[in-house]
């Protein structure tokens, strides 16, 4: 490969674009204008031009991985998963996220304790938050430590009832559709049970 024009993009502040004498244009980084030495003029072997393409490949998916990062909070999984489906290969894209988790762009700790506690306000139990993380991606080693982040389940059970109740005893099927409420919110039986006791009435002493 001839390189015929070297110019930086008008469009992208990072970018630097080769003009090959033959062929498709090449988007690069400076770093690689810099690794290959790269001039007008420069004739590359093949195997030079693929060492290039590769480098140049990387340096995008990088790229990307950052603006994704600075974009919104995301596990190191996600992250990965969104550049597999932007084109990026496996070693690439694992490449990208592991150099925005060294440069504290991705924190799994971090992300899985705010959402623990965005879950919670919201009025979800742990079964919930357990679901959300492992939807993210964060690895199981870090999901003890967001739970902790999550209130008391007594106490979130307590506010959820006064909130649907405001004083009343419930009956026994307004009993059952408090309680399957309160399941599909992710509070464990051996919590809600004793919360439904606590209102009054006829004790329940198994699930319903």
């Amino acid at each position: 490969m001839k390189i015929v024009k070297i110019e930086r993009s008008k469009h992208k502040q990072e970018r630097v674009l080769v003009y090959p004498e033959e062929g498709d244009l090449l988007r690069i980084t400076e770093a690689e204008l810099l690794q290959f030495g790269l001039y007008p003029g420069m004739e590359l072997s093949g195997e030079e031009e693929a060492a290039l393409r590769d480098a140049a490949r990387r340096s995008e998916t990088k790229l990307r991985a950052a603006r994704m990062a600075s974009a919104r909070m995301l596990s190191k999984k996600e992250l990965t998963d969104r550049l597999r489906r932007r084109g990026a290969g496996a070693d690439e894209a694992a490449e990208a996220a592991a150099r925005m988790e060294d440069l504290g762009a991705v924190n799994d700790a971090a992300y899985a304790g705010i959402l623990a506690r965005h879950y919670a306000a919201m009025g979800y139990g742990p079964g919930r938050v357990e679901q959300e993380l492992y939807r993210r991606g964060i690895p199981k080693e870090l999901w003890d430590a967001a739970l902790r982040e999550l209130p008391d389940s007594a106490d979130a059970i307590d506010a959820f009832l006064r909130s649907k109740l405001r004083g009343r005893v419930p009956d026994r099927a307004e009993r059952k559709k408090l309680s399957d409420a309160l399941l599909r919110r992710g509070f464990p039986w051996s919590d809600i049970r004793p919360a439904l006791n606590r209102l009054g009435g006829d004790e329940i002493d198994s699930d319903e």
